[in-house]
């Protein structure tokens, strides 16, 4: 038995992000760690909040059954069934932890515990490369950058516009201006002639258009040779991805607001997504994502994991994506860490393992990921201790 014993939640702040990391340890002394991914946008707090909740139901309880652990979470916490962003980010940290804790109690990584190892290596595309531009020339050639680097798959949000001197605010009331709806265009159309026609290009919409203006510019989109388009529709706004389905030759991605194995039976019960996207950090964990990179495979869907985290995350993310089938290149923000408050959360981050857009999947126990308490510490925000007496 693997009794866990201790159990301490660190909320960080560095770079404009705000991971939120569990780390769990049994009484063995095996250490297992699990992000929450909401380290952008808000619910940082909330999510450690929620960690704080659930630790009686982790203190004392067998890690080496994470199934049963995250059963005991989920049929028993009642927000957790039909619940959001902040109690499956919660959920899916420790079980991140729990898996982490049998693969190195075992000496296997954590794709081992599913009998499968697709690759050694991942392909990986950028994303976070076109934030510091506003207009569509510059904005377009900022992708020059990472192609240098040796990626050959960018995403980007051509709707984004500029807040303090960041071009990464989403749309508002599902509508933009004629000038700015025409600058996306131009940004689109401009990006396909920077990068030229063997560049693989993803955009991401985020649900910020209303029905007509998404036309128009979907019928933009159909000119550019895309991977996909991803969130053309509000996540709650599953029939109008039932209606919309077919619609368009470019194919549909969406998923990293939906949760659990039931979130994406819904979401791919549309008939209108191509390519599911759940975020480990957020979907339910590590085995909930295997079940759903396998329900959607019975859809003839494919899978992108959606990472925009820290590098833990990153590391957890390979994991499921190496012990998944039909999966798709991994998201990768290759800039973040140039921030200079940024705080690197591992000793070993596999983004520095990626060259020539591919990096090397991790044979070290668990998650692979070594996190460096000395870069952490100072975020400790609860720290629970089991009562052996």
């Amino acid at each position: 038995m693997q009794i866990i014993e201790n159990m301490r939640v660190f909320d960080i702040r560095g770079g404009g992000m705000h991971p939120v990391i569990v780390e769990l340890t049994t009484k063995d002394g095996i250490v297992g760690y699990g992000e929450a991914a909401v380290a952008y946008g808000l619910g940082a707090k909330a999510a450690a909040g929620m960690l704080a909740d659930l630790a009686p139901s982790v203190i004392g309880a067998d890690a080496t059954y994470p199934r049963a652990v995250w059963h005991e979470i989920y049929d028993n916490s009642f927000w957790t069934k039909g619940g959001g962003a902040i109690v499956f980010a919660a959920l899916s940290a420790i079980d991140q932890a729990l898996w982490d804790i049998k693969g190195k109690s075992l000496g296997i990584p954590v794709y081992e515990l599913f009998g499968a190892k697709f690759d050694t290596e991942i392909e990986v595309y950028a994303n976070g490369w076109s934030a510091s531009h506003n207009d569509v020339e510059g904005w377009a050639r900022s992708a020059e950058r990472p192609l240098a680097d040796g990626y050959r798959l960018l995403k980007c949000y051509p709707l984004a516009h500029e807040v303090n001197g960041v071009s990464l605010r989403h749309v508002q009331r599902r509508q933009l201006s004629d000038e700015a709806f025409q600058r996306a265009v131009g940004r689109v159309r401009m990006l396909r002639k920077v990068v030229g026609p063997d560049i693989g290009i993803m955009l991401d919409l985020s649900g910020g258009l209303n029905n007509d203006q998404l036309i128009r510019f979907m019928d933009v989109c159909e000119e550019l040779d895309l991977i996909w388009v991803e969130e053309p529709f509000d996540p709650f706004d599953l029939k109008n991805m039932q209606v919309q389905a077919g619609r368009w030759s470019v194919p549909i991605a969406a998923g990293e607001r939906a949760y659990t194995r039931h979130g994406f039976r819904n979401l791919l019960e549309t008939g209108g997504v191509d390519i599911v996207m759940p975020d480990v950090g957020n979907c339910g964990g590590i085995f909930e994502f295997v079940q759903i990179a396998a329900m959607a495979e019975t859809y003839n869907a494919r899978v992108s994991a959606h990472n925009c985290a820290s590098s833990l995350l990153t590391a957890a993310s390979i994991q499921v994506a190496t012990a998944s089938a039909m999966v798709m290149p991994l998201e990768i923000y290759p800039y973040f860490s140039e921030n200079n408050s940024y705080v690197q959360v591992l000793e070993n981050p596999p983004e520095k393992s990626i060259r020539d857009g591919k990096l090397t999947v991790s044979t070290s126990p668990g998650l692979g990921a070594d996190v460096d308490l000395a870069a952490i510490s100072q975020f400790l925000t609860f720290d629970f201790l089991r009562d052996l007496g």
